[in-house]
């Protein structure tokens, strides 16, 4: 089936597809920022910062705080503030572990900028396909009836075709961009985590897995 020429589509239907373009041009946006976002502020660092951990614990303050205090990704910059809370105050664990805290949450803060776009077009790229898809509808049925008893078949499937163009397109935006805004999240939900266990490793120390078994 040819597409139908643009031309002949009306206003309502244009502006629809253009909404379209621009939450596909922006989920693509978001994307590429997000990744290379992840990959500026060190996102996944897990095992570094676990050879972080195991010199402080080894008694290797010194080396261990030097190699937090470069700062090179996330969860050296919040172990970073949980050895300077220890250090200040070797007595009051509890002020650690809010500098810890408070410095989980700035990062988790920038982590999660932009987040919500991605939420929008999720939500809101079905909805204006099906609204594409009403407006089609109605535009086809208009044509019918405006007709004294003869109809254009080529117009009238168009029309048809036109509609539900809009409905796939943005299911098709939707699905992707919820694949990769979960992607996301769960990158940031792991990050989340990673802060809690090493914030508590780092100010009461590693739970024996043997003794704890």
């Amino acid at each position: 089936m040819n597409a139908p020429d643009l031309s002949v589509l009306n206003l309502p239907t244009l502006i629809v597809f253009a909404a379209l373009a621009i939450m596909s041009v922006l989920a693509v946006t978001v994307t590429f920022y997000k990744t290379f976002q992840f990959s500026r502020l060190g996102v996944g660092q897990f095992g570094a910062a676990e050879g972080i951990l195991e010199k402080w614990l080894n008694d290797e303050a010194d080396d261990a705080m030097r190699t937090a205090g470069e700062r090179r990704f996330v969860l050296a910059r919040v172990l970073q503030s949980v050895f300077s809370g220890l250090r200040a105050k070797p007595g009051a664990p509890e002020f650690a572990e809010e500098l810890g805290r408070q410095t989980a949450m700035s990062e988790l803060s920038t982590l999660s900028r932009r987040m919500r776009i991605l939420e929008v077009i999720v939500q809101g790229a079905p909805m204006l396909g099906l609204l594409g898809t009403v407006i089609g509808m109605i535009d086809a049925f208009s044509t019918l009836a405006a007709a004294d008893g003869t109809v254009d078949p080529a117009l009238l499937a168009s029309g048809i075709w036109t509609a539900l163009t809009t409905t796939a397109a943005g299911l098709a935006i939707a699905l992707v961009t919820y694949f990769v805004a979960s992607w996301l999240e769960a990158r940031i939900d792991y990050e989340r985590q990673a802060m809690e266990t090493l914030i508590s490793a780092a100010i009461h120390g590693r739970v024996d897995s043997d003794a704890a078994g």
